[in-house]
């Protein structure tokens, strides 16, 4: 009993480990099995064959549908999160930055898409593009996810901002650096660390996102969330394991050398 007690928080943290993870080693215990049939739910046997589906898929056949789900996703995912943050980091700071009017209703209006529910903040952009007569297609998704996104990255963006030194700008400025000067040399150096993770946090929502995408997708763009809901219907293949499990590695694998950069910014600030 004592020994609950002096361990309680270590216990706690575990099990929260363990119900955040075991799904996602499951997903990748399964894309080794060696399944018959259409449902990957019972282990059969270990098998290489689902991952060389995957790579060499696109050249003898594969998945239907898989690859072209998955590089649309990806593209999707990198143009979004890419024009979402250069316009929330302008934002970010707007708002961090300067006092103008509306300041404070603006704030506010950044928190409404967070806190509207996915089905409803899809349906009324989708309401909208049928008020203007837009047909859906890739164009109609695209805006909707950058629509999505760019209160979170205005969000993280300001948060670095408000953490930043005024006196390291005020010390270019007096150096007879220009403001663009300033920006580009000081500025956007030191939120830089921030700028990059909200690209990675709007890529993340974006590649994950199916309620908006499939209200503004239409019927020709097939992302890969739409393609796995359309595939469970008939049963999902090892492959969308195997995928699943490429995409948790990299992931993980581009936030630490996130964390490594922004450490090495933030000693190089220090200094």
């Amino acid at each position: 009993m004592k020994f609950v007690k002096k361990h309680l928080l270590t216990i706690y943290a575990i099990g929260v480990f363990l119900y955040l993870f075991i799904p996602v080693a499951l997903v990748i215990l399964f894309g080794f099995n060696d399944v018959r049939g259409r449902f990957n739910f019972r282990w059969v046997g270990f098998t290489l064959d689902h991952w060389e589906n995957v790579f060499f898929g696109p050249v003898f056949g594969g998945v239907p549908g898989l690859w072209d789900s998955m590089l649309t996703s990806l593209r999707l995912a990198f143009l979004s999160s890419a024009i979402g943050t250069v316009l929330g980091t302008l934002i970010a700071l707007a708002l961090g930055r300067y006092s103008f009017r509306g300041r404070g209703a603006t704030n506010v209006f950044l928190f409404l898409p967070m806190a509207t529910p996915e089905v409803v903040m899809g349906s009324s952009i989708l309401a909208l593009f049928l008020a203007l007569r837009i047909n859906q297609g890739y164009a109609t998704l695209l805006i909707s996810h950058i629509v999505f996104i760019i209160s979170y990255v205005v969000l993280t963006v300001k948060a670095r901002i408000q953490g930043l030194d005024r006196h390291l700008e005020e010390a270019a400025m007096d150096l007879y650096a220009t403001e663009w000067q300033t920006f580009r040399r000081v500025t956007l150096p030191l939120i830089m660390p921030g700028v990059f993770a909200a690209f990675l946090l709007g890529f993340a929502l974006s590649f994950d996102d199916f309620i908006i995408s499939n209200f503004n997708a239409g019927p020709t763009i097939q992302t890969l969330p739409l393609w796995i809901f359309a595939a469970n219907q008939r049963g999902i293949p090892p492959e969308a394991n195997v995928l699943g499990t490429l995409i948790f590695v990299i992931t993980v694998l581009v936030m630490l050398l996130n964390v490594v950069w922004q450490r090495r910014q933030s000693a190089k600030t220090s200094v």
